[in-house]
């Protein structure tokens, strides 16, 4: 299925039905009062949070959502129906957003959650409703109220505990797939992964989840590159964590080119959490190593952790790491394998 986080939809809720104009007609009733009943209202525009989604792919070929008009009022005194709803369904984690794209309406991050984007009009008056003393048979009736017409956009932003950064090719999605099931693609050049990517990691009995992004480089808050199109998806995340390839000239340049842009973006981005992590270990010999954790460190990046996704030396700890700074309201048990699973007959 292919991935889509940003939407741009129509929507009108349904239009309150007109109140009905009528009179009580009966034999040997002569003059019968009024018995017009009201309009239905009109249906409301509403958006649900389901769980089984992560695109917004289904509203490029669907972009008008109209509720039902609600049914005029009738005689004796009968109510047209109510107009029926019409229902967004998107992933969770979706911010629907003014026309102005600035502008957040609502953001839905449960499952279940719902909010009404466009009510119905309420339905008229019968002429029943206007029946006095001194006016014993109107003849007037209140018109529905018409329905609210708006267009809105729906953003994704995928729900994460850990977001992994780092510049094109620093092992990012190697680093996804040696760990969770996850299966992106990987190759040895710039910009392999175009979209994110979500994989359930697990260590100490404890899953969280982790959003792999396109790779950032010097001036992608700018529009250059394509991951600044996707670092909403790491808004959520509890924590970063910060890849830095081992083989490269200048290792703190790198580290130094990611905080830049972390901050020149904004969102908190650059306060959050991080965990720095020297990757590719396994194409270095010891010496060299520490000599680009050294250099690492005296950029800033604080304490630095060293892996290879390749040969899986290091990713324990640094999933111990990562899993250390995400708060325990966050985490899942994570299931005992079957052959651990205790036999019953």
């Amino acid at each position: 299925m292919k991935f889509l986080d940003l939407a741009k939809v129509y929507i009108r809720s349904g239009a309150g039905g007109n109140g009905a104009i009528s009179f009580r007609r009966e034999k040997y009733i002569e003059y019968g009062g009024p018995d017009g009943g009201d309009g239905g209202d009109g249906g409301d525009v509403v958006a649900e949070a389901v769980d089984g989604l992560n695109t917004l792919i289904d509203f490029r070929y669907q972009q008008h959502f109209f509720a039902r008009n609600g049914q005029g009022g009738m005689g004796k005194q009968r109510t047209g129906r109510t107009g029926d709803d019409i229902v967004l369904r998107v992933p969770v984690g979706t911010e629907i957003l003014d026309e102005d794209q600035e502008t957040v309406i609502a953001d839905l991050t449960e499952v279940g959650q719902r909010v009404v984007l466009a009510r119905g009009g309420n339905g008229g008056f019968g002429n029943l409703h206007f029946k006095t003393s001194t006016n014993q048979a109107p003849r007037r009736a209140n018109p529905g109220q018409p329905g609210v017409e708006r267009t809105l956009w729906l953003r994704l932003k995928l729900i994460a505990d850990a977001g992994l950064l780092g510049l094109p090719n620093a092992g990012k999605s190697t680093f996804l797939a040696a760990t969770s099931n996850a299966r992106p693609k990987i190759a040895d050049y710039p910009f392999t992964t175009l979209v994110p990517n979500l994989g359930v990691v697990g260590v100490d009995n404890a899953e969280f989840v982790v959003a792999d992004i396109p790779g950032l480089i010097e001036g992608a808050h700018e529009g250059r590159g394509i991951g600044d199109q996707f670092l909403g998806h790491v808004e959520r995340c509890a924590v970063l964590l910060h890849l830095v390839d081992a083989t490269a000239n200048d290792v703190a340049e790198d580290y130094r080119t990611i905080l830049d842009e972390l901050e020149a973006y904004g969102a908190g981005l650059a306060g959050k959490p991080r965990v720095t992590v020297l990757n590719k270990i396994d194409a270095l010999d010891d010496d060299l190593r520490e000599m680009q954790r050294e250099a690492l460190e005296a950029a800033g990046a604080g304490p630095v952790l060293m892996m290879s996704g390749v040969s899986g030396e290091g990713l324990t700890e640094v999933l111990r790491a990562v899993k250390s700074k995400i708060d325990a309201t966050r985490l899942r048990s994570r299931p005992a394998p079957e052959e651990d699973a205790p036999w019953r007959p």
